[in-house]
């Protein structure tokens, strides 16, 4: 098996052709340009077919498959947000469409952006649940986004519609194997290397050593997986993370960067980016990187304690605070925002808050140790 078969499973947009419902006037001649710009788009000739699909639109504005297929050829120029344009639109049209909002979901996963792409697919799948691909794409977009034990329940229950396919045994595999479920996830590790050797399975391996917190174990799997497949998502990203482990920061950097030249939206290399940037004090960038990853998991707490540090670190006091708060109303005896806040109210002058955080944090200590003790 040279590759996985999951990027070319899950991201060709369909196309769609609906019954025309132009008015007698112009219907015959909005029906010749449809059919004019799929014989060119089925050909390859993309820019004409927009243009032909473009010249229908003026006659009937609404049609929308000629506005999901515009949509279409939008995506095989990579004109993500051209096509996501064009697919809103078609929904407006025909808003029960199951196949026009199953191309808008994967143009949003194609531009990186699956935390965009699941409220789709999850109303796609209400209305098809045996839309196989489906299914795949919204566990991948829960993987993207941090979502493990949500693939995994999405897909486990539905290994035989599934079978033997491999998409399925790597998407599944990787969730396993993310939430720390080594055992269950070697399964489908197995099965994707009894295929072949392949970047996929190299992946696997590298994330069940990582999980085993063996990292020159990690290291030789994650080089020989991208090795095998430079474009394989979030492959660079790992194998940056096993190199900071071993102390090579330029390396890791240098893969970080070659994910985000992939997937600008990885987490992973945003946050470790961010991090790195931060303790080199180039803040500006620091700042974007760790805002990009939140965009992606907006409850990821470690990502929220780096932008909390960040912004304490460059005297925005109240944006700090504010983050810290919301940290510890979720996660209350978590030490390092209380801290934090003690810092901050300690700068703005606000001697009776600080007070009060680090008697949380004299109090949470004590209780670990005793913990330990106890132990």
């Amino acid at each position: 098996m040279a590759r996985c078969p999951l990027a070319a499973l899950l991201t060709a947009a369909v196309l769609v052709a609906l019954p025309a419902r132009a008015t007698a006037q112009s219907g015959q001649d909005v029906e010749k340009l449809f059919v004019r710009a799929l014989e060119l788009q089925q050909a390859g000739d993309i820019l004409g077919a927009i243009d032909t699909y473009k010249a229908a639109l003026t006659i009937q504005p609404d049609r929308a498959d000629a506005l999901s297929n515009l949509g279409a050829a939008y995506v095989r120029l990579g004109q993500y947000d051209e096509a996501i344009k064009h697919y809103d639109a078609a929904l407006v049209s025909e808003p029960m469409n199951g196949v026009v909002r199953l191309n808008l979901a994967l143009a949003y996963y194609k531009s990186a952006r699956p935390q965009l792409a699941i409220p789709h697919l999850k109303r796609v799948l209400a209305s098809d649940p045996e839309a196989k691909s489906a299914f795949l794409v919204l566990a991948d977009c829960y993987l993207q986004t941090g979502e493990h034990r949500q693939a995994i329940a999405l897909l486990k229950p539905r290994e035989q519609m599934f079978g033997a396919d491999l998409a399925y045994a790597y998407v599944l595999g990787t969730a396993l194997l993310h939430a720390e479920q080594t055992e269950e996830g070697q399964k489908y590790v197995d099965r994707i290397f009894s295929a072949g050797d392949s970047a996929e399975a190299h992946l696997l391996m590298g994330i069940a050593y990582l999980n085993r917190q063996d990292t020159r174990g990690a290291k030789a799997e994650l080089e020989q997986a991208v090795k095998l497949n430079p474009r394989l998502p979030t492959a660079h990203s790992l194998y940056g993370r096993t190199l900071l482990a071993l102390g090579d920061e330029p390396g890791a950097e240098r893969e970080f960067r070659r994910e985000l030249d992939l997937n600008v939206n990885d987490f992973e290399a945003n946050l470790q980016l961010g991090h790195m940037r931060r303790v080199a004090q180039r803040f500006d960038d620091a700042s974007a990187y760790l805002e990009r990853a939140l965009a992606v998991r907006p409850n990821d707490l470690a990502a929220r304690k780096l932008l909390g540090d960040l912004r304490l670190q460059t005297g925005r006091l109240d944006e700090a605070v504010a983050i810290f708060e919301a940290m510890i109303k979720e996660a209350p005896d978590f030490i390092p925002a209380h801290v934090q806040l003690a810092t901050a109210y300690n700068r703005m002058k606000r001697p009776d808050d600080a007070r009060r955080h680090r008697e949380i944090v004299e109090r949470l200590n004590a209780a670990a140790v005793a913990r330990q003790k106890g132990n």
